[in-house]
């Protein structure tokens, strides 16, 4: 049994405790049954998409579509979302997280006309959505994108190649980022929603990766996009992206606490069943300290996944600090916690097609994927210098205006 009792924190509401009961429901019945029926990766995607479709999951990964959809994305929701589908299959986690990151930068900043252009069907799981940033020479370092926007008359015309697209290949839409050119760096950077049947995209070359998840590499050659398909004004592309990240990078550490929590639940009960000279592995000391430092990190996790989301839903207008944290911790203790269930098991650990060496290849990605650990540190790091350092500025600011007031005296 998983344990649920973090549901009664005071981050979360009522209502959460509902969407997730609704959310066990659905993975109990279906997700592993769509798994296993589906003839490939991208069929199991398409499929675990409709069916949430169907039972109302989608509705929460989009904001400000249909009757009954809030006008903004609940981040806690979404964490929750995720948490409770990873832990039952990655992969049904991964099809539910891309249709909220896919849609976001249109939620966020979309006009009304390019809502109800792209959004219903995202919703009704008609259409699969696709985060297009990454380039294979610009990665974390977004201001390095290559990727063109040249405005043509009442066009843009997009030329470069993405890399590392989820849902490359089978999305019914991507949001991409190009260079625009109205500044350098970062500030000369747009984004746009470009259909996946448009003239000049292409999909270059799928890619395969330890845990089977749909990724592509896209091609762009004189790709001719209406001028209606800017996200926002030009230049903002930037700062589109990292709001969108701002958003879902929490969740991004929800799903590596729901692999976690599978992964403690599996070494339970393997561990209370696993009798060596008579002794259940589960009494044995060593057992019993792996077990503590797992549940530690577990909890830890959950406490900066779930600030970070309350924080955004508090209406703060970035939590990029607290984002951060989330997403280092609970990706980094998640392998840790998985590594320990895997060495508990033994040789079963490490067998194909045992729960935990499935969970062993799904949290690897997570710690790289929206932001390496590594980059997590740096954007840590540089939060924590300029709050000290604007903390000192103003104290030295105070302090000369006391002493200047007191010269005037």
């Amino acid at each position: 049994m998983p344990d649920r009792t973090f549901l009664d924190w005071p981050f979360l509401e009522p209502r959460h405790r509902l969407i997730v009961d609704q959310v066990e429901v659905w993975a109990e019945r279906n997700a592993e049954r769509i798994i296993d029926d589906a003839a490939s990766t991208d069929d199991a995607c398409r499929d675990l998409v409709a069916s949430m479709a169907e039972a109302g999951l989608t509705r929460y990964a989009v904001a400000g579509i249909g009757p009954t959809a809030s006008d903004r994305l609940d981040v806690r929701t979404l964490c929750l979302i995720r948490e409770t589908l990873s832990r039952h299959y990655g992969l049904a986690d991964f099809a539910f997280a891309m249709q909220g990151l896919g849609s976001g930068p249109l939620c966020l900043f979309g006009t009304e006309r390019q809502r109800q252009r792209f959004l219903p069907q995202v919703v009704g799981g008609t259409s699969l959505a696709a985060f297009a940033l990454s380039e294979p020479e610009a990665g974390s370092d977004v201001a390095a994108l290559a990727c063109s926007a040249r405005r043509d008359g009442d066009a843009y015309v997009l030329n470069g190649r993405k890399t590392w697209i989820s849902n490359g290949g089978i999305a019914g839409h991507y949001i991409v980022f190009a260079r625009t050119g109205e500044a350098p760096g970062a500030k000369g950077l747009s984004a746009f929603v470009v259909p996946a049947k448009a003239a000049g995209l292409d999909i270059e070359a799928r890619i395969e990766v330890v845990a089977p998840h749909p990724l592509a590499t896209l091609r762009f050659a004189d790709c001719r996009i209406p001028v209606d398909n800017l996200i926002g004004e030009p230049g903002q592309g930037f700062k589109i992206a990292m709001a969108t990240l701002d958003v879902f990078r929490a969740t991004v550490g929800a799903a590596a606490l729901g692999l976690a929590r599978r992964a403690l639940d599996e070494a339970l009960d393997y561990s209370d069943a696993r009798v060596i000279s008579g002794t259940a592995l589960s009494d044995m000391q060593m057992t019993q300290s792996a077990l503590a430092d797992m549940a530690v990190a577990i909890d830890t996790s959950a406490l900066l996944v779930y600030r970070a989301a309350w924080a955004k839903d508090q209406g703060a207008d970035r939590v990029t600090r607290e984002a951060s944290m989330a997403k280092l911790h609970a990706t980094e203790t998640a392998q840790m916690v998985i590594d320990r269930a895997v060495q508990l098991h033994g040789g079963l650990g490490v067998m194909i097609g045992s729960k935990v060496e499935e969970l062993y290849r799904e949290v690897r990605a997570l710690r790289i994927y929206e932001g390496a650990s590594e980059v997590q540190k740096l954007v840590i790091s540089r939060s924590v210098l300029d709050a000290r350092r604007s903390a000192r500025n103003l104290a030295n600011q105070s302090t000369a205006d006391r002493q200047a007031a007191g010269g005037a005296s």
